[in-house]
């Protein structure tokens, strides 16, 4: 059995409170989950679904995380643009979220591009008085703190980018980088254009998003809160994945400001620094690069 006994029992009890019909489990196919989660395909007699397992101490909360962060999306964008979640649960030291099961399509074509930069347009127009959110989550396996701020620069500082640097200080008092961040933070609030607080999606890479088979694309794994929306935007530039028919799209609907391309370098310090923490110092060059381009003219 590809599944522990336990979990699989605790899923087919899940299935038949969902369904009045009582689907029975006819297979369980793994399939790709990411660098945290098990991940697998749950074919029954009513349906498909999929389901994310992890015997992490932080499991549960992780996807109780992420079935909040995807409940705001979906709020934000119309149930057609985010999986439904249906429960959350845990069997013997493994939790596991069950969710709709999408049938993948294109995700590269211009049409499909040009609808997924509407998407989060329309997700971004989603805006909150205050930086942060009512809870924490998470990014990936990390802890993500999101206390309600009304500065970006005390938010984007002291809830992002310090955090990381204090779980990579072992690493980081091997280098110069400390000195070149407070450099950094002292004039980070003369660098980007001010903007109302924006819902972002989070965690926004090519493997992210989802197009099903009539070309509607969907959201996935995030790690929601309110933010600068050049953040979302930058990290899809980190890692590829996104055609210039996404941004021409995005545009249209919710122009970005003058010299956006320029700040990218900027807000992907974050997601930089969250991969110097789960994968080691590889990452290191770049992001004292990133930090140079901000920081030489000094």
């Amino acid at each position: 059995m590809i599944l522990s006994e336990s979990l699989y029992h605790a899923l087919e009890a899940s299935l038949k409170n969902l369904e009045q019909q009582r689907p029975s489990i006819q297979s369980v196919i793994p399939i790709a989950g990411g660098d945290v989660n098990r991940a697998y395909k749950i074919q029954t007699s009513k349906g498909n679904y999929f389901v994310k397992v992890n015997s992490h101490p932080m499991a549960t909360r992780m996807f109780l995380a992420e079935s909040n962060g995807l409940d705001r999306l979906r709020d934000a964008s119309g149930p057609a643009h985010v999986p439904q979640t249906f429960f959350t649960g845990q069997a013997q030291g493994e939790s596991f979220l069950l969710m709709r099961w999408i049938n993948a399509g294109d995700k590269h074509g211009p049409d499909q591009q040009e609808a997924l930069g509407r998407l989060l347009a329309s997700v971004h127009r989603r805006q909150a008085d205050t930086y942060g959110l009512d809870q924490d989550n998470f990014i990936g396996p990390l802890p993500q703190h999101n206390t309600p701020t009304a500065n970006w620069d005390d938010f984007f500082i002291g809830q992002r980018l310090q955090r990381q640097l204090e779980l990579a200080e072992q690493v980081l008092d091997r280098t110069d980088l400390w000195k070149q961040f407070d450099f950094l933070f002292s004039r980070l609030a003369n660098l980007y254009p001010a903007e109302s607080p924006s819902l972002l999606h989070g965690d926004l890479w090519s493997g992210n998003y989802l197009v099903d088979q009539t070309g509607t694309p969907l959201l996935i794994d995030p790690a929601v809160y309110y933010g600068h929306r050049e953040v979302d935007i930058a990290m899809t530039r980190l890692f590829g994945g996104f055609s210039e028919r996404f941004y021409t799209a995005y545009n249209e609907v919710y122009p970005l400001q003058h010299g956006w391309e320029k700040r990218v370098d900027l807000w992907n310090l974050y997601p930089l620094l969250v991969h110097l923490n789960l994968f080691g110092d590889a990452y290191i060059p770049a992001i004292r690069n990133n930090l140079q381009r901000f920081i030489r003219s000094q």
